[in-house]
């Protein structure tokens, strides 16, 4: 039985890289830096690369980028949810402030 030559001193296979992982991690700060609106398109692309590396058995050399790229895209679209509900919420103190200001007034 022949084994495959890994090199000197490198036993099995060699660590794989995954194809989206630079993309995530690009993302997932572009979701912190620029645009929030980023922030949940990382965090589903890290979580279906990370199911996918999980589930090859492999060693993936940027898992660390994956899973980066994934929590930066957490916590911009976190950021993205308080932001809408911030301004939902001063649009609503400001129509309720026109309507009671409206009705004083009579």
């Amino acid at each position: 039985m022949s084994y495959p030559d890994y090199g000197p001193g490198h036993y099995g296979p060699q660590p794989q890289t995954h194809p989206n992982g630079t993309t995530i991690l690009v993302l997932g700060i572009l979701s912190l830096v620029v645009c929030s609106f980023i922030g949940p398109f990382a965090w589903s692309m890290g979580n279906k690369a990370l199911r996918e590396i999980d589930e090859s058995g492999y060693f993936y050399e940027n898992r660390g980028y994956v899973q980066a790229g994934r929590i930066c895209g957490i916590i911009g679209t976190v950021l993205l949810v308080l932001t809408f509900a911030i301004l939902a919420l001063g649009l609503g103190l400001g129509v309720l402030g026109g309507i009671l200001s409206s009705t004083s007034s009579y």
